[in-house]
């Protein structure tokens, strides 16, 4: 499997100019690495739009979709850095998937991410990941490295911004992730489903993003 793990943490917000220095040098010298050294995480990776909102992007891979609910994690949320509690009061349209990783095919990680975001229907599930499996196959793209699929957790798919209790229609949303090589090879492959008649009424927004850069449990500093 190409994505690490079975849980993923995605993670989306704008940042307004005046504070996107500082809230870069934060997510690059604390965040990722701090979420990173939780128990069951094992990978994070920072993405910023090429073509999409919001402009950042994160993406953390758990080792089972239970980490995302763990006494680790809820300890890490309950004692955030005095650098974290600022920038993170600072987001802005915010986007935050606690996801099950429900189909993942190719191998490896490309420098350019698409993301399509689908809402699906109340009682269409199975039918439809059983549609996305069919359309989620790198081997016919080319410069499409792999494909996966997460299904957000409509109770814990929260934001941590203060209005983190207000009704979200979109909290069991889905995410479609196309890894390539390029930017250029996103639009074609995101064409399998956002010009598909059977899944395009479903999409709510799509993108494209470029790594930043990305950290792994092993690269992290031995005690």
């Amino acid at each position: 499997m190409p994505i690490a793990g079975q849980g993923m943490l995605l993670t989306s917000m704008d940042i307004d100019s005046l504070h996107e220095a500082e809230f870069n040098r934060w997510y690059d010298r604390e965040h990722l690495e701090e979420r990173v050294a939780i128990d069951g995480f094992l990978e994070a990776r920072r993405y910023v739009a090429h073509d999409g909102r919001p402009k950042y992007l994160s993406l953390y891979s758990t080792a089972t979709f239970d980490v995302l609910e763990s006494p680790a994690y809820r300890k890490a949320l309950a004692s955030q850095t005095d650098w974290s509690k600022a920038n993170i009061a600072r987001f802005q349209n915010m986007i935050r998937g606690v996801s099950r990783i429900t189909i993942s095919r190719g191998v490896g990680r490309g420098a350019a991410l698409g993301i399509i975001r689908l809402r699906p229907p109340a009682d269409g599930a199975d039918k439809l990941r059983a549609a996305l499996r069919e359309q989620l196959d790198p081997a016919a793209r080319d410069g499409v490295i792999s494909m996966h699929l997460l299904e957000n957790d409509p109770v814990l798919s929260k934001p941590l911004t203060p209005d983190a209790d207000k009704v979200d229609p979109g909290a069991g949303d889905w995410f479609v992730l196309i890894d390539a090589t390029d930017v250029g090879a996103v639009p074609a492959a995101a064409a399998a489903v956002t010009g598909n008649a059977a899944l395009k009424q479903l999409v709510v927004t799509s993108g494209v993003y470029r790594l930043l850069w990305d950290i792994a449990k092993s690269d992290l500093p031995r005690a």
